[in-house]
């Protein structure tokens, strides 16, 4: 396995490195994301590939590791292995990075399913919560060595206190003598070597007796311990100084515990690093859409879908993608074309992704891809042009040629952009076609961008090369940046100028003596191109007109069922109306009759009556065969062949019926506890497939039941989701508090559980201080005796309407 600094610079593979350890979170994720080293078969690269693919799965479930507290700490262990005293500092970042491997170990286990291969990588970070406790309860937030270290330290202290209130209180008593304020400049005292002085006139010096510590610039001012304070600022001083020596003593204390415990911390450190150099990983493929390819052997097929240069992509620009295939015969790739026009970003995408694969990343290109593990990448890109060195342009890559030749071999991939050119073209393409000749021999695959047509002819007489080209817009004038497989393009360097500007005339001359040059292949090429171009206009305008009629037909056969659906509408509504002017018109018979019968023509208007309620009877009939034949519009044709226990819809009824038995062309169903026969013309396709139950009134029951238990308030009870807090700082776990609800929040978990244990109480009041203006929180409660009592915090979450 070769790879060259001069290749990994033609590829920006650094670049893509930096853009890595800029995801890392960790110093120590980083500094292995900048190192990242090269792996040696393909089993090591297939499981490189599978831990990136399980931190994609986490990243596409929203799930971050908590590594946020993981600092790198190994130069403080490496010297509290060997005895050293640690500061403050440094022992409380080794107990937050304590806590983080505890909380990041429990997060993997909890998904240890899901990343199975990053949970294996997670039980190597060792189990030290005792000691991140231990070391977190023996400082303040702000760094001080708290007094729960060592009774004796707390005993110093407060005889350190109790001295300076004896102190003070002496020297409030001085001042407010009126005779000793003769002799001050000033009624204050102050502090200097640590020992309470007063501002005493220089002339009074014999009047105030003690020591002198200090005096003013003038030297008017001595600023003077009386002598009745020298024996207690000597108790402070000695009280001082046990203090400091017991703070000491706790450090070491401490710092022993740490080197005791360095081979686990810095096992786990290194631990922390590869999952967090697998999260930016993860996070990087996703930033580039990036995918993991199949791996193939050195000799396998190289299928590149959707190709794009990540370097572009994360630029912000716009990219276009390309697909590149060396399968089966083809060992050679010749892309020709326009300048600017992509051929090199193409080449340097290519091999950017057989570097990537060899370092375990994923590449920029689609799923279904395929790379071969090539055993060396070697390229001559850009203008190795050295004036100090006396190379010319074309001397300088003839010594990248030689540089390659020396050492391409078997299993390799080798990319030459614009070979052989800045020289006589027809020396330089004899001298390209060898070199490559020579490689194709030696088993290397290649990768080359030119302008000359002889390397583009070579694809008529020797199988193993394929040409392709990036295409041109004639229209705009400028490049499509598409490439397109198995055929040879022009450079349209005439139509390039055009666009840069240079003048009309210098091209149009161009143009002219370009008309009468040329071989019988550049000829041809340009026929061939004008052709493709002219095709390709027709296509576009058959594609337009067909989608234009696929249109128009989709409008009218829509205008179609509106109308007719309209009319079905109009038709139902128009009989309905009738059918309840028809009932009106027989209530009123009715009524009327009752008032005939009590006169002589009861004969008469019983007839009457008769007549008009089989007028009623009439429209009725009509309506309801008009509504059936509105509903059938709207539902599917029944069934050729019924069965018993089929669901069909009754049009008369309106509603879903069984089918209990069939006798000729009648049916007899039920509808709840109603059985009837009727015409199996009368039957259409069910509106829901289910059958109705047979016991409506208890469905009814239980859905209510079930509404008024949904909708009963519940006991909050200590959620399975936490948050582990202690040993952060207020601020950071405050932010840790807040991205874990907002997590929570969006899943829709009911309640969370927050642990930030007892200490002095400050980290548990910023967390609660939080929680009352959060606005995920519904409410919040201390911790049951089972669920921790007081040093955990229970929070139930708003619902998300």
């Amino acid at each position: 396995m070769h790879f060259s600094p001069r290749t990994l610079e033609d590829l920006a593979f650094p670049e893509v490195l930096a853009t890595l350890g800029q995801r890392c979170r960790t110093a120590a994720g980083r500094t292995r994301a900048l190192a990242r080293s090269f792996l040696d078969d393909a089993s090591a690269v297939r499981e490189a590939l599978a831990r990136v693919d399980e931190a994609r799965a986490l990243l596409q479930a929203q799930i971050s590791l908590p590594l946020g507290g993981v600092a790198d700490v190994r130069g403080s262990v490496e010297r509290a292995e060997k005895g050293g005293l640690l500061e403050p500092k440094e022992l409380t970042a080794c107990a937050q990075t304590l806590f983080a491997f505890t909380r990041t170990r429990e997060a993997l286990a909890e998904r240890s399913g899901l990343v199975p291969r990053l949970v294996f990588v997670g039980q190597r970070l060792p189990d030290l919560e005792k000691l991140a406790v231990r070391i977190d309860r023996c400082f303040e937030a702000d760094g001080e060595i708290s007094e729960r270290a060592s009774p004796a330290l707390k005993e110093a202290r407060d005889r350190i206190r109790g001295l300076h209130r004896a102190i003070k209180s002496r020297l409030d008593a001085l001042l407010h003598d009126e005779k000793f304020l003769l002799n001050l400049r000033e009624s204050y005292y102050t502090l200097r070597n640590n020992r309470y002085v007063v501002p005493v006139l220089a002339q009074a010096r014999a009047e105030v007796p003690g020591i002198v510590h200090n005096a003013s610039q003038s030297g008017q001012t001595l600023f003077v311990e009386p002598e009745s304070l020298v024996g207690v600022g000597n108790d402070l001083a000695i009280a001082q100084s046990v203090a400091l020596e017991e703070e000491r003593r706790v450090l070491q204390e401490l710092s022993d515990a740490v080197g005791r415990e360095s081979a686990r911390i810095l096992e786990g450190v290194e631990a922390a690093a590869e999952l967090d150099e697998a999260e930016a990983a993860a996070q990087l493929g996703a930033d580039l859409a990036s995918s993991t390819p199949v791996v193939e052997d050195a000799d396998g097929p190289l299928v590149l879908l959707a190709l794009r240069h990540p370097l572009l992509v994360l630029r912000g620009r716009e990219v276009v993608a390309n697909d590149v295939r060396l399968e089966d015969e083809v060992r050679a790739l010749v892309i020709s074309g326009p300048n600017a026009g992509g051929k090199t970003v193409t080449l340097t995408a290519l091999g950017l992704c057989a570097v990537l694969l060899r370092a375990g990343l994923q590449i920029p290109a689609a799923a279904g891809s395929r790379v071969p593990l090539f055993t060396s990448v070697h390229s001559a890109v850009g203008d190795a042009q050295d004036i100090a060195l006396d190379l010319s342009t074309f001397s300088a890559h003839v010594q990248e040629l030689k540089r390659i030749l020396e050492s391409a071999g078997p299993g390799g991939l080798v990319l030459i952009d614009e070979i052989a050119a800045d020289t006589d073209p027809r020396e330089g393409a004899a001298l390209a076609i060898a070199v490559l000749e020579e490689l194709l021999g030696r088993g290397v695959r290649v990768l080359v961008t030119t302008h000359l047509e002889e390397l583009k002819a070579l694809t008529h007489v020797d199988r193993r090369f394929l040409n392709a080209r990036v295409g041109f817009d004639s229209k705009r004038m400028a490049p499509t940046y598409k490439l397109q497989l198995g055929a040879a393009g022009t450079s349209s360097a005439l139509d390039l100028a055009s666009r840069m500007g240079l003048a009309p005339h210098v091209v149009d001359r161009a143009r002219d003596l370009a008309r009468g040059s040329g071989g019988p292949l550049a000829q041809a090429l340009a026929a061939a191109e004008e052709e493709r171009r002219a095709l390709s206009e027709e296509l576009e305008r058959a594609r337009a007109a067909t989608a234009a009629a696929e249109a128009n037909a989709r409008a009218l056969a829509a205008e179609r069922a509106e109308f007719a659906e309209q009319r079905r509408a109009e038709e139902s509504a128009h009989a309905e109306r009738l059918r309840v002017e028809s009932e009106r018109a027989l209530t009123e018979v009715s009524s009327q009759l009752a008032e005939l019968r009590q006169q002589v023509s009861v004969e008469r208007a019983e007839a009457a009556r008769a007549a008009l309620a089989a007028q009623a009877e009439a429209a009725r009939s009509r309506a309801e065969a008009l509504s059936r034949q509105s509903a059938r519009a709207t539902l599917a044709p029944a069934p050729d062949t019924l069965g018993v226990g089929d669901v069909v819809h009754h049009l008369g009824l309106r509603r879903d019926v069984t089918v209990l038995e069939l006798a000729g062309d009648e049916v007899l169903v039920s509808a709840g506890a109603l059985k009837m026969r009727v015409p199996r013309a009368e039957l259409a396709g069910a509106r829901d497939e289910r059958p109705q139950s047979r016991f409506p009134a208890a469905d009814r029951g239980r859905a209510s039941l079930a509404r008024a238990s949904k909708a009963a308030p519940a006991a909050l009870e200590a959620p399975a989701l936490r948050v582990d807090v202690r040993g952060m700082r207020a601020d950071e776990a405050v932010r840790e508090v807040e991205s874990f609800l907002d997590q929570a929040f969006r899943n829709g978990d009911p309640g969370v559980l927050v642990l930030h244990g007892h200490g002095t109480g400050a980290l548990k009041q910023a967390v609660r201080e939080y929680l009352e203006d959060s606005p995920y929180v519904r409410m919040y409660r201390p911790g049951e005796s089972h669920e921790g009592g007081d040093g955990v915090t229970v929070v139930g979450l708003r619902v998300d309407e």
